[in-house]
């Protein structure tokens, strides 16, 4: 005789069937990729320029340390700067919208009823379920803010998280092509290798959070980096042999 088949209840969040999303929210995701991948390419387009440009390590290592100071702070407060005002123009509109809810709720009801309809909603299904996300005002006004704004007024990013972000990557990525120099080695290759490794990891572990192969996204980093790297040299070059 056949086994009996269990049958969980729908509801069963033991038995639940479901899947999990990337956690990409809360502003960190894009100022660290960004942060990471400037550092790397700016500060060895800064050292590599300098280095084609004059003789010994040690103008070099301070470009390098000046581009990773100045640029690590104004990632970080440009950062910071970008996501509070974007949050603060989101609120002044989401304000509005609260206003609207309260001195002309059956238009904001007619407006919800339509998005659902628009949606391919029964129009007398739309109307109920617009009436029923409409009883209570605040839940009204977060249904409202994502479907008008495309917003979680819950959810918005933390500017000091964006900052803090774009900080601390732009600085590690701006080290590891001044590291050779830090340590006394008067050799850019290395820097180059560091820096073109660096490139191409980043580009693979943002491939965690897209539907691109790893190796597309690192080496897609990767190209764009040599090509970076190719300009500034040539052009600190050509600088240095004019100046000579």
């Amino acid at each position: 005789m056949a086994a009996p088949t269990a049958h969980h209840p729908v509801g069963d969040p033991e038995h639940a069937v479901g899947h999990e999303h990337r956690e990409v929210s809360g502003g960190w995701l894009r100022p660290t990729v960004f942060g990471m991948v400037d550092g790397l390419v700016s500060n060895f387009g800064l050292i590599a320029g300098v280095a084609a440009a004059s003789s010994g390590a040690r103008p070099v290592m301070i470009a390098g340390v000046a581009g990773l100071l100045s640029g690590a702070f104004s990632m970080g407060s440009g950062e910071y700067v970008s996501v509070r005002s974007q949050n603060e123009s989101m609120r002044a509109e989401v304000e509005v919208e609260r206003r609207e809810l309260e001195d002309n709720p059956k238009a904001e009801l007619a407006e919800l009823t339509q998005i659902y309809i628009d949606r391919g909603v029964d129009p007398e299904l739309a109307q109920l379920v617009a009436e029923q996300l409409s009883v209570d005002p605040k839940q009204a006004l977060q249904i409202h803010a994502q479907e008008e704004l495309g917003v979680d007024i819950h959810d918005l990013p933390n500017p000091w998280v964006a900052s803090g972000s774009s900080f601390l990557s732009f600085s590690l990525g701006a080290l590891l092509p001044l590291l050779p120099f830090l340590f006394g080695a008067d050799v850019l290759w290395l820097a180059a290798i560091l820096t073109l490794v660096g490139l191409f990891v980043t580009g693979a572990l943002t491939a965690r959070f897209t539907t691109r192969p790893w190796y597309y996204a690192g080496g897609r980093q990767l190209a764009l980096g040599a090509v970076t790297f190719a300009i500034t040299y040539g052009i600190g070059h050509l600088i240095g042999a004019n100046i000579s």
